[in-house]
């Protein structure tokens, strides 16, 4: 039985907002969404987060779901919100963690937080594309997000429409929408897909999304395929790098690229996983966020 509960925080005039799973007393896990996604994604980790007793907890980022927009954000910002959203939480130490288009956002956690209060960081999947300069990653990208990545940076009009699109599609041509999703994917993901329950669950998370329209999130993919303002090479502490072998949508070279070349880098390859690993895997990667919190300490 589900017992999401829905929160909402506020920071400088600005509402976030954010829904919650697992255990309500028990270690704090902060969530980015992917993309197009929302807090509901929460929902999808509810049993493996309450089979390791953790407390997660996903917030919509601005100008998503039922976030208010935050013009001129940065992912130095996006990290200053989830600090102080862990605080409001009473939580002194606590994970983040980030799939797809939320992996970028964990990153950038562990690149600005202290090191003192993050226990652990893991990016699953993560769209890693502005990592080493704008859109790096194009040689490796699928042709849909190689597209992307030409529009955000050279013709931002396009971008916004293609978005657009993408949340008519999500919001009023649900059957069209997962059959394009369904034939972007591999073999193992499309197994995972066939669980209706499951699937509505992803959709109604996709759908909530395009709550206020795509303007927050492309803003949020557009920053993604810019060059990141920091410098993943610079970053020593231990990072969760999680990456299915057969992922379609992000190819496991762009990240085992970047984990290369980040000093603390672990590596989790998952032989024959897809992108959607955040889901199949979830218990072997929040028992390891577990262990991290274990050991660290919470409060």
């Amino acid at each position: 039985m589900k017992l999401a509960r829905e929160g909402t925080f506020q920071i400088e005039n600005r509402t976030l907002a954010y829904l919650e799973t697992g255990h309500a007393d028990g270690p704090l896990i902060l969530h980015n969404h992917g993309g197009p996604s929302s807090r509901l994604e929460a929902n999808l980790f509810d049993a493996a987060a309450r089979a390791h007793g953790l407390r997660l907890v996903c917030v919509d980022r601005p100008g998503i779901g039922g976030s208010d927009p935050q013009p001129g954000r940065t992912f130095a910002s996006w990290a200053c919100d989830l600090l102080a959203l862990a605080d409001s939480l009473d939580a002194q130490s606590f994970a983040v963690t980030g799939w797809s288009e939320g992996g970028p956002w964990a990153l950038a956690a562990a690149a600005y937080l202290d090191p003192g209060r993050l226990a652990n960081v893991s990016c699953i999947a993560g769209a890693s594309y502005g990592a080493f300069g704008a859109n790096w990653a194009a040689p490796y990208q699928s042709s849909v997000d190689a597209l992307g990545g030409r529009l955000a940076l050279h013709f931002h009009p396009g971008f916004r429409l293609m978005y657009d699109l993408l949340g008519l599609s999500a919001r009023r041509f649900e059957a069209s929408y997962l059959q394009a999703l369904k034939k972007s994917i591999g073999v193992s993901d499309q197994e995972l897909l066939s669980d209706e329950l499951l699937c509505q669950s992803f959709l109604e998370a996709s759908r909530e999304c395009f709550r206020q329209g795509a303007a927050g999130l492309v803003a949020d993919a557009t920053m993604l395929y810019e060059a990141w303002p920091f410098d993943l090479t610079k970053v020593t502490r231990l990072v969760h790098f999680w990456q299915g072998t057969d992922d379609k949508l992000v190819p496991e070279s762009i990240n085992r690229t970047v984990a290369d070349r980040t000093p603390g880098a672990i590596w989790h390859s998952i032989s024959g996983g897809g992108h959607f690993i955040a889901l199949s895997h979830a218990n072997e990667i929040l028992a390891q966020v577990a262990a991290d919190l274990d050991g660290h300490g919470h409060g």
